[in-house]
């Protein structure tokens, strides 16, 4: 009964300004995400749950745990993963897996030959993005000529991360791979009542998947990049953020390197190294 009342009063209840202020404040100064009075309906819906879960009756019992000593420690996380927007697909944006297999790749094995390709996959949710370029280059080994390649794939939500690294989906999701990929680089499961596919192992030890918040003074990523994809995560801050992001990120970026961003990011009165080739597609100069 203790526990029904618990329920009932966590989904009753409503964030105060003040909470919501002080939650706004903090996902901006750390996660750079802007975070207007306007979403006070959105970010109450996200944390519902985790009030229901932690037996908290209230947002303002459970934003004071949050900051805790114990809620740093243990909830701070799950409330990031929470709030951030995780939203990908597979071959989303096709126009650059083309031009990366047609006109980056071949210009890389020109220049380079047998050298291993590396590419950043910055703000890859749960993994379509990724796994989308390992689908792409492993097509290139086969018919480019390129040697090898590995990617790189972060995110600052270790729920999303998790779900990258399993490399687990629901049918539904992979739909847009077209079938000859399909019978190369997913495995249905064993349990023919399971509607889910897995990414070959091949493909998913290509991919070393780590945390990162792009609030970061310095991106502990020790080595730099031929490309980086960075789309449709920037769209969430303001303007200033995104260019310190971008000259951090260029910063990875090897001089002659590509740069992907979202089909609605752009670089415009930027002060970053950076010249357009395509919309939205970028080469380090």
């Amino acid at each position: 009964m203790v526990d029904n009342e618990h329920i009932i009063n966590a989904y009753n209840s409503k964030m105060s300004n003040e909470d919501f202020k002080r939650l706004s404040n903090y996902i901006f100064n750390e996660l750079g995400i802007k975070m207007p009075i306007e979403k006070k309906i959105m970010l109450e819906g996200r944390l519902q749950k985790r009030l229901v879960e932690l037996k908290h009756n209230n947002y303002n019992t459970y934003i004071d745990y949050v900051f805790s000593p114990e809620g740093s420690a243990t909830e701070l996380m799950n409330m990031i993963d929470v709030v951030t927007t995780n939203k990908t697909d597979f071959f989303r944006e096709s126009a650059h897996f083309d031009f990366l297999y047609k006109e980056a790749v071949p210009e890389f094995v020109k220049t380079f030959g047998a050298r291993q390709l590396k590419v950043w996959s910055a703000g890859c949710s749960s993994g379509e993005e990724p796994y989308t370029l390992t689908f792409v280059l492993s097509e290139a080994i086969q018919n480019q000529n390129l040697s090898d390649f590995a990617i790189s794939a972060t995110d600052i939500s270790t729920r999303m991360l998790q779900k990258a690294y399993n490399g687990i989906y629901p049918e539904d999701r992979v739909a847009v791979v077209p079938l000859s990929l399909k019978k190369k680089y997913l495995l249905r499961s064993k349990d023919r009542a399971s509607k889910n596919i897995r990414i070959v192992p091949e493909l998913r030890k290509k991919i070393s998947f780590s945390r990162l918040n792009f609030m970061d003074d310095y991106y502990s990523i020790n080595e730099n990049f031929d490309i980086i994809f960075c789309r449709n995560v920037l769209i969430y801050f303001e303007r200033e953020v995104q260019e310190k992001v971008i000259q951090k990120l260029c910063s990875k970026l090897k001089l002659g390197g590509y740069f992907f961003l979202g089909h609605s990011e752009s670089i415009s009165n930027m002060k970053v190294p950076l010249q357009q080739i395509k919309p939205t597609i970028f080469k380090k100069v």
